[in-house]
């Protein structure tokens, strides 16, 4: 993709890698897994019964061999674990595979067939991809090696997404497969995003909108807006420009989310100096949430708008109608320096020494030079 335009950051096509445990038979994998094999209607689009819930401390296979949380197991040795036949080649899969000494070639290790599990009872596919497992290792055949296969999908594959517009549906089948169909449109007809646009550029470099770097490995990480920039900027710059901002920042943010399938961001609205009654105000955050409430569901931490003084607080449930009610219990709406601090893991001392909120976001922001054209 040509630098001057922005592409969504969730490939639908999976990356593929192999561990080998030829080099160290008896070592354990270094890591926690999670069973997808429940009966759940949120499993039916994953492509195994388990994958990577946790990667252990220490120099572990799993790290040493790149593994992360979100990784499915799809194959142990020459033994597929797949609910159903992939519809991707894996010559088209980017190979993750790390190489060690004494390590055979990644394209002699994927021997996993095309057989399928569909016809396992419930329970019966992670039992099975687990017992595989124990039984190889309890041989303990320097010639018949453990050998891990793993797929990992885009933080916005169905196979990842699919639980969280089942979960905005309220676990309604029919109504989460239109929302997930309606994403699909969504995305084709507005990626790739044209960066060249005067007014997103006049956004992105005033920074009214920006990533802020707090590295807080505990929490997610925080799509900043500043309003006051963004109603200084008003005119020529549209509605459109300052969504395609927002996009851009939270496909960013959520494609580093250290697990896939639980993408989460912050966002954090900064109303120094403006006014909350502004239409103009009003109407972007309409803007932003059309485009973010069907096409990001169940990705929101938590959203903060501050400062908001106490009158204005009573007056939110009205000034914000359109919002439903799951998403504004994300809302953390107040103009106590304390509460923001809690709420973003941030020292309010570190924030006052700064000269407040503004000028302390402005010292974390992460620039993005590669952004501005």
């Amino acid at each position: 993709m040509p630098p001057s335009f922005f592409d969504s950051t969730s490939s639908e096509v999976p990356s593929r890698l192999v561990i080998s445990f030829a080099n160290d038979p008896s070592a354990s994998l270094g890591a926690s897994l999670l069973n997808h094999d429940r009966g759940d209607q949120s499993e039916i689009y994953l492509p195994s019964f388990c994958s990577i819930s946790k990667l252990m401390e220490g120099d572990t296979v799993a790290r040493q061999h790149g593994v992360k949380a979100g990784d499915f197991i799809i194959a142990v040795n020459d033994h597929s674990f797949r609910r159903f036949p992939s519809k991707y080649d894996s010559k088209d899969m980017q190979d993750l595979t790390v190489h060690s000494n004494g390590d055979i070639a990644s394209n002699d290790l994927y021997g996993e067939t095309q057989e399928t599990c569909a016809n396992f009872q419930q329970g019966e596919g992670y039992a099975k991809t687990l017992g595989k497992i124990k039984e190889i290792k309890s041989a303990n055949d320097p010639h018949n090696p453990l050998i891990l296969t793993l797929e990992r999908y885009g933080w916005n594959s169905r196979e990842n997404a699919w639980h969280r517009f089942l979960a905005a549906r309220d676990g309604d089948v029919i109504l989460a497969k239109k929302m997930m169909e309606e994403n699909e449109k969504w995305r084709k007809s507005t990626f790739p995003l044209n960066l060249k646009r005067e007014g997103l550029q006049k956004i992105l470099r005033s920074r009214a909108i920006s990533e802020i770097d707090l590295d807080h490995a505990d929490r997610p990480p925080t799509v900043y807006v500043d309003f006051s920039k963004l109603q200084a900027l008003e005119e020529g710059v549209s509605s459109k420009d300052v969504v395609d901002a927002f996009v851009v920042f939270t496909e960013l943010l959520l494609a580093r989310s250290e697990n896939p399938r639980i993408p989460k961001t912050c966002q954090f609205i900064d109303l120094s100096e403006t006014y909350i009654s502004s239409g103009f105000r009003v109407s972007i955050l309409k803007q932003i949430y059309s485009v973010f409430e069907p096409n990001y569901p169940e990705t929101l931490e938590k959203m903060i708008m501050y400062p908001v003084s106490s009158f204005v607080r009573r007056t939110s449930s009205v000034l914000l109608s359109f919002v439903n009610s799951k998403t504004r219990n994300k809302f953390i709406i107040t103009d106590d320096l304390d509460v923001v601090c809690r709420e973003l893991g941030w020292d309010k001392n570190e924030v006052e020494a700064c000269g407040g909120v503004t000028a302390f976001m402005h010292s974390h922001e992460k620039t993005s030079d590669s952004l501005f054209l």
